[in-house]
């Protein structure tokens, strides 16, 4: 996505966030009708979320994302517009097949205009680095260094196009998804932008961060934990660091502490949970670690911005 630097300082430094969020909190930035597929086993490496997306005037607040996202155009057609905080518009026309790659570490603002029809609909595919670093190994060498990724914005891509529709139909369609078919079909994809888009100036997207498969154990271990006490110490211990290396590098690489990457986890979790199952507000809390229903509360509404019962019957609230 190709935006102007920004221009307004004072707007910049109203708006920025310097963290990071997970790809499964991305929910609640988009002003739109969402679905996001239950977590399954061996397949966090990647992560699949549809929107259907109606005309929006006033410009939304994109967070930066942990990992490289692709967005695709699936149904309908639109006006799409990006600046960095501040600065000028630029508008993209865009349908269905066209994509968006960003891998920016700023936020950024958005709006569009549906064209032809109420609504357009579009899926966000995140790969998680593990994927992107076996990918850059394999394109340039067993010593390459982190690679970054030009920004796209409404580019056509007939590979990119048929390994993303491969990948909605396995992870939507399918009664049970192959996790080494979808490894497989994300393999595929992480060599082709490597090998297309990567930015040859920018190699400092994580220098000095955690090491990917270090990363990746120690989400796991969040991901199996959420119900237990936050521990830092073992943590730390499974990614072979202090506790202060490990929460300094951990923050480098996602843009938040570990606490506050685990409590994202928890609310991804508790929001999945309260839309596709009946179960009461309060086994909810209990499955993602608050024995308090005031308390999961009060921490559901401070991340996600209401209360728990709230978000699963907006009408209702």
């Amino acid at each position: 996505m190709k935006r102007s630097d920004p221009t307004n300082h004072a707007v910049a430094a109203r708006h920025l966030h310097a963290e990071r969020i997970p790809a499964e909190a991305m929910l609640r930035y988009m002003p739109s009708a969402h679905r996001a597929l239950a977590p399954r086993p061996g397949l966090r490496d990647v992560v699949l979320q549809l929107f259907s997306h109606r005309s929006i005037a006033e410009p939304i607040l994109v967070p930066a994302v942990a990992e490289p996202l692709l967005v695709m155009v699936l149904a309908g057609a639109a006006t799409v517009e990006e600046r960095d905080l501040g600065g000028e518009w630029a508008a993209t026309e865009v349908e269905v097949g066209d994509f968006y790659l960003t891998n920016s570490a700023q936020p950024y603002e958005m709006r569009w205009q549906t064209r032809g029809g109420d609504t357009f609909e579009v899926m966000h595919l995140y790969l998680a680095h593990s994927l992107i670093d076996q990918a850059a190994r394999d394109v340039l060498g067993a010593q390459a260094d982190s690679v970054n990724f030009r920004d796209v914005s409404g580019g056509r891509d007939s590979l990119v196009r048929v390994l993303l529709e491969q990948l909605r139909v396995e992870l939507v369609e399918a009664r049970e998804p192959s996790p080494l078919f979808v490894r497989g079909l994300a393999q595929a994809l992480s060599v082709h932008l490597v090998r297309t888009y990567r930015d040859p100036l920018s190699t400092t997207r994580r220098a000095n961060s955690l090491q990917a498969y270090k990363l990746r154990r120690v989400i796991d271990l969040m991901h199996e934990r959420l119900a237990a006490d936050f521990c830092l110490a073992d943590l730390a211990e499974t990614a072979q660091l202090s506790e202060y290396h490990f929460s300094r590098l951990f923050k480098r690489a996602t843009g938040a502490s570990p606490s506050q990457y685990f409590i994202r986890l928890r609310m991804a979790r508790a929001r999945q949970l309260l839309l596709d199952t009946d179960r009461s507000v309060i086994d909810i809390g209990m499955e993602v670690g608050y024995s308090s229903p005031s308390h999961f509360s009060q921490v559901f509404r401070r991340e996600v911005g209401m209360t728990p019962s709230a978000y699963r019957s907006p009408e209702r609230a």
